[in-house]
């Protein structure tokens, strides 16, 4: 191969996507398990490499040299062969986490910054925040002075860095620390970006606080990383572009809004039009119970109908390109909320209560149901909605109106 990355679980890696838009050269994924690492070494056969956990250090061993950079983190996560053949390690993670911090308006210079995790990640963020003038660096570990048993001593951070991989996919429940123990906290930095949302970062969300996702650290490191490979400097501009591309194509269209209100009829054309799969949780429930929602209501109850939904909705959730209709009370639940949020553009679709079907509906039957469940739902529907359409023209419409709005703002 000619370039590629190695690490040892990676299908989940976008990076030949990216490198596929940054440079007209061939890029593999190559998923190495650790007892074959010498033998690829030895053999030789490319000509640059990215790097990945769990290597980053255990690569240095390989290299004849290394950068400056690499060497203050005691980490390599690029690698290139030189003119003699030699091979020569660099750490562009260091420029990936400088412009995503920067990117988010986060400045390090007189502040204190606790990183959360002591790995490759982690000592880069310590590197970069130090560089820049934090006043204080904390890194906390399982197992060192500063630790998750008496993080709360750390109270006094200004930013908080996820360098772990806690709450990546599929594990996305998860979150390293709550961010109320931090009262002074004013940016927070997690490196993961699958999901795009974890959990800490809809927290920061909840709280106010600056956040970004480690896709913009991606994007940065790779365009840096084709720069040592080719020798040709690139535009800033091509990070950009390619975290909106990934955005827009990692990123669900949620459909919520009252029973009846068109989700699935217009999600299905939505479908169409973004080329993203449809998924409708109602669906995966009757699948689920071997039943229709009615019979499921009337044999088992609302409670039985709405822990299967929960579990459906967890599913599709973390699952990224898709367009997901789902039921009218799917919003009720906190964590179901979280989950369709984490990778979602969420649509609240409206319709006038005159309007809304209820044959089939179990609790939308009944003199006033209908309305009493609006009056619960409706604060819920607003709070997670990243938009709001009156679906009161036809479907056709609904969805060439979401399609415009979700690839003009998605990436806001």
């Amino acid at each position: 191969m000619e370039y590629g990355l190695i690490g040892e679980h990676l299908s989940h890696s976008y990076s030949r996507q990216i490198h596929a838009l940054l440079g007209g050269y061939d890029y593999q994924i190559v998923s190495l398990p650790l007892e074959e690492l010498e033998g690829f070494f030895r053999r030789r056969e490319f000509r640059g490499l990215n790097v990945t956990i769990p290597y980053k250090k255990a690569v240095i061993a390989y290299c004849s040299a290394i950068s400056d950079t690499a060497a203050k983190i005691g980490s390599v996560n690029t690698i290139v062969t030189a003119a003699d053949g030699s091979l020569y390690g660099d750490n562009t993670d260091y420029y990936g986490f400088a412009y995503m911090a920067k990117r988010a308006r986060i400045g390090f210079a007189g502040k204190k910054v606790l990183v959360l995790g002591s790995g490759g990640t982690g000592a880069t963020a310590e590197a970069v925040a130090a560089d820049a003038g934090a006043r204080e660096v904390a890194v906390v570990s399982r197992t060192g002075k500063v630790n998750y048993a008496n993080i709360g001593e750390q109270a006094d951070a200004d930013i908080v860095v996820n360098a772990t991989p806690v709450g990546m996919y599929p594990d996305t429940e998860q979150s390293p620390v709550d961010l109320t123990l931090f009262p002074r906290c004013a940016g927070v930095l997690d490196v993961t970006y699958n999901p795009l949302r974890t959990r800490l970062l809809q927290q920061a969300a909840e709280l106010g606080i600056p956040r970004a996702n480690g896709l913009a650290m991606l994007a940065a490191q790779a365009k840096k990383a084709s720069e040592l490979f080719t020798g040709a400097a690139l535009p800033e501009e091509k990070i950009e572009s390619i975290v909106k591309k990934l955005t827009l194509a990692m990123s669900n269209i949620v459909l919520v809004g009252m029973p009846g209100s068109g989700k699935s009829t217009v999600g299905k054309l939505l479908a169409e039009k973004t080329r993203k799969a449809f998924v409708d949780t109602d669906e995966l429930v009757e699948r689920e119970a071997g039943m229709a929602i009615p019979e499921l209501f009337e044999r088992f109850g609302e409670e039985r109908f709405r822990e299967i939904e929960a579990e459906a909705v967890a599913k599709v959730g973390k699952e990224k390109g898709q367009v997901i209709a789902t039921g009218g009370g799917a919003v009720l639940s906190r964590e179901n909320r979280r989950n369709l949020k984490q990778n979602g553009f969420v649509v609240f679709l409206k319709r006038g209560l005159d309007k809304l079907e209820r044959e089939g509906r179990p609790l939308s039957e009944g003199d006033g149901a209908l309305a009493r469940l609006y009056e619960t739902r409706l604060p819920l529907y607003r709070e997670i909605g990243d938009m709001a359409l009156d679906n009161d023209g036809t479907a056709e419409e609904a969805a060439d109106t979401v399609s415009e709005v979700f690839y003009e703002t998605a990436c806001d």
